[in-house]
């Protein structure tokens, strides 16, 4: 097991990191500064799910822009919407629970496109389980930022209770030694780890369940974007391209990932974009005829209602203001 990547996973906190500390970033917002600079911040450290910024980034696509884009990782102890909503960063690769969490505490974000047309969270279950509804009374071990996401959801779904709850670390042992027991984790990610350390499992991914946020929407400050659109409009354009030359030939992107994270040993990078590929991570959807990237009010209203009923946002909330398509509705980058 790689340990940067365990770590990584053991906070989980890519759905909802947002949540708990937003209140001492509510302060005025920066503006912008320089007109061709755009500060990029992941969601975790640098892997294949990041791709399209690291390709952009080899391929001189944002040099091509006239956009100087710096990118840092995220990791166990960044809480990459608090950097967002302080002016630390311009872009986070959010979730979409974190951003509605945000925009109900009245934080002024806006995803200006998703990286992903569905969440990656996954069940790791051994392979006698027939589906989801089976883990009912079950063990199930569950991050703490799980617990605040897609575990509401399952609760919900599938009326599954909290006493089934253990907690997932990154340390997937007890996985390993109890065939009975499920877990929570990425799809490109826990699956190839846990097979690799000699268990023989499959995976439910939730988004084929009806599970509804995108995956890692890129957050930017509202006040940020109003201005500066030719500046955003040319740095989007030039990831969504980043992203369609990754899936096409990801060389130059996964050796700037292996810059950036030596220890994404190539096996696993190699696994994780098959995975991306396999699932049309980017491409599915409204992704098909509207280009990637693109957004549908349809899904954000759907997450919206969950997190409502959840008691994760006020029923007022204004879901409408968490996304525009201004950005992206006029590319029609399909794969």
């Amino acid at each position: 097991m790689h340990h940067r990547q365990s770590i990584s996973r053991r906070t989980a906190l890519r759905i909802g990191a947002g949540a708990g500390a937003l209140a001492a970033g509510l302060a005025c917002p920066r503006l912008a500064r320089a007109a061709d600079k755009i500060r990029v911040r992941t969601n975790f450290y640098a892997e294949p799910s990041q791709g399209g910024f690291f390709q952009a980034a080899e391929t001189g696509l944002y040099d091509k822009a006239g956009v100087a884009v710096e990118i840092k990782q995220g990791g166990p102890q960044i809480n990459g919407m608090q950097l967002l909503i302080g002016g630390d960063t311009d872009v986070f690769m959010a979730s979409g629970i974190a951003l509605l969490s945000a925009i109900d505490r009245g934080a002024p974000v806006v995803a200006v496109a998703t990286s992903h047309q569905f969440d990656l969270q996954a069940l790791i279950t051994r392979p006698d389980i027939a589906s989801i509804a089976d883990l009912k009374g079950r063990r199930i071990l569950v991050s703490a930022g799980g617990r605040a996401s897609y575990w509401l959801w399952l609760k919900q779904r599938y009326g599954f209770s909290d006493e089934q709850v253990a907690p997932y670390t990154g340390n997937f042992q007890p996985f390993l030694h109890d065939p009975t027991i499920a877990l929570g984790g990425i799809a490109s990610s826990e699956p190839f780890r846990i097979r690799k350390a000699g268990a023989d499992v499959k995976y439910f991914l939730l988004a084929k369940e009806g599970y509804p946020p995108y995956g890692s929407p890129l957050a930017m400050m509202r006040p940020f974007v109003d201005a500066n659109p030719d500046l955003v409009a040319r740095f989007i354009k030039a990831t969504l391209e980043g992203w369609k030359s990754f899936l096409a030939d990801p060389a130059p992107g996964l050796a700037a990932i292996k810059r950036e994270n030596p220890e994404a040993d190539d096996e696993w990078m190699a696994y994780s974009v098959a995975t991306l590929r396999e699932l049309n991570v980017l491409g599915a959807g409204a992704a098909t005829t509207d280009g990637i990237g693109t957004m549908t009010e349809e899904r954000w209203q759907k997450l919206a209602a969950f997190m409502v009923e959840a008691g994760m946002i006020k029923p007022d909330t204004d879901w409408r203001q968490a996304y525009t398509n201004a950005f992206v509705k006029d590319l029609h980058i399909t794969l």
